[in-house]
């Protein structure tokens, strides 16, 4: 695999992370709805491929990230400073329990793919198993985190495996952030429903539900899937 990944308008420099770039990655960046965000927060950026996208997206102002893997925070840095829009990104090397609790700032747009990997023993590769496994960001955490760091009117966004799906949103109705948008993603049309990408917010709204299916056949995509990823990926 090719250490950068090139996309559009930008590239990614992927050899100092445990977690490459990865499908659910830019799916969550392309599905989530955007308006006139002023701030967005990036929780547990990796590569920074979520920040890098809202970026190219909209015309926010300011986009933090944090990371608490040393190599990942390093390289996202490198690929921020790499970007057409170094000036609006900055990352932070810490926790999310230590940024929540030092952060006064709120943020119009919260968004993560967090490690969910909750029935698999650890690997070997202890940076791997910090990407990769829930222990290293408890999706109580991450929704009790999002619901402090929220802005009245903003909007929280996540990618999770589907079966985790009910759980994950009455951990965040218990902070008030009620599920208004949902897509429910599968491989193709044989295979069962891997990924849940949803958008909670302060306000409960009437729910849209949506589906996604990726591929017609291996490596043949679908026109949904296409027109969603169309302005990142080179090949669509």
């Amino acid at each position: 695999m090719s250490k950068v990944f090139q996309f559009k308008e930008f590239s990614v420099a992927q050899d100092h992370c445990a977690m490459k770039i990865g499908t659910d990655g830019v799916l969550l960046g392309a599905w989530v709805s955007l308006q006139h965000e002023f701030s967005v927060l990036d929780i547990g950026t990796g590569t920074g491929i979520l920040s890098l996208m809202m970026a190219q997206r909209s015309n926010a102002e300011l986009i933090d990230a944090i990371e608490i893997d040393g190599p990942a925070f390093e390289q996202a840095v490198q690929n921020f400073e790499n970007s057409p829009w170094g000036d609006r990104l900055f990352c932070y090397h810490a926790s999310l329990q230590e940024f929540a609790d030092e952060i006064d700032d709120s943020y119009e747009l919260i968004i993560s793919n967090p490690p969910f990997y909750t029935d698999q023993h650890p690997s070997e590769n202890n940076e791997r198993t910090t990407a990769r496994f829930e222990d290293a960001m408890p999706f109580e955490h991450l929704t009790d985190a999002a619901a402090k760091l929220l802005a009245p009117n903003g909007k929280f966004a996540v990618i999770i495996p589907y079966k985790e799906k009910e759980s994950f949103v009455a951990l965040a109705l218990k902070n008030k952030l009620h599920l208004n948008r949902a897509c429910s993603v599968k491989g193709n049309e044989n295979s069962p429903v891997k990924r849940s990408l949803l958008e909670f917010s302060f306000s409960e709204k009437t729910l849209q539900e949506e589906h996604l299916t990726i591929e017609i056949e291996r490596h043949v995509y679908t026109e949904a899937y296409q027109n969603l990823v169309k302005d990142f990926y080179l090949k669509m």
